[in-house]
């Protein structure tokens, strides 16, 4: 693995233009990407997309019932890119059903026609998608999307992994790809914790009813305050 590992800028990553980003959920943009995105946005922009609502995570709580939790989810998103640099403007919104994409499978191929799009829309040569390794159905799925849409686009297919880093040390052997890109986030590092810190309802500091709902814990979100991003080249 060593000799297909290597330091990159974001020129090296993006060709020098806007990157076309997926988010599974609200918050996966900031912790996969931030510091990428924070260079997009000193430099071409980028497109932001979110597949889901975000909605899914206290399905316990009736103070925060999933149209609630999704708004909240939609303005935190807005608070951690422009803590990164952009505007709400460059999100796109698709409004999936959180925890729910493995479903829409028969729309996949429409799905990946509009992110093919808004590539081209947004001048994006690379498109950005969570590792098909992470273990969450929605990663998973976007993943699917994306190889579709790179493929149809002609599109430079990189993968961030998010759970995969936290669950399983071994997923590297398991992820077809070509090379295993590290960009430093030190120039981004404090942009980048805001807009981590931007996605509060994830943090266990706003929902209060619902103990067993989600919280990301502290030890990953240090990894991914202070650590490399990852990019994985994506095998043809």
């Amino acid at each position: 693995m060593a000799d297909r590992t290597r330091a990159a800028s974001f020129e090296d990553l993006s060709e020098g233009h806007p990157p076309l980003v997926l988010a599974p959920h609200p918050d996966d943009e900031s912790l996969g990407c931030g510091a990428l995105l924070a260079a997009a946005f000193k430099g071409p922009g980028a497109r932001v997309v979110c597949m889901t609502d975000g909605g899914a995570s206290h399905p316990g709580s009736r103070e925060w019932p999933r149209a609630r939790l999704s708004q909240l989810r939609a303005q935190e998103l807005d608070a951690a890119i422009v803590a990164l640099g952009g505007e709400p403007s460059c999100i796109t919104r698709l409004g999936l059903p959180d925890a729910s994409m493995p479903g829409l499978s028969p729309r996949f191929e429409e799905i990946a026609q509009d992110l093919v799009a808004l590539a081209e829309a947004a001048g994006a040569r690379v498109l950005i998608a969570p590792a098909p390794t992470d273990p969450h159905c929605d990663h998973e799925a976007t993943a699917e999307i994306a190889t579709i849409a790179a493929r149809r686009g002609g599109l430079r297919l990189l993968f961030y992994p998010v759970w995969s880093v936290w669950h399983d040390p071994d997923y590297r052997a398991r992820l077809p790809h070509l090379v295993e890109y590290r960009f430093d986030t030190t120039a981004a590092r404090h942009a980048k914790a805001a807009a981590i810190a931007a996605h509060r309802s994830q943090h266990g500091k706003i929902v209060q009813d619902d103990p067993e709902g989600f919280v990301l814990p502290q030890a990953f979100l240090k990894a991914f305050q202070t650590g490399d991003e990852i990019y994985f080249e994506a095998a043809a």
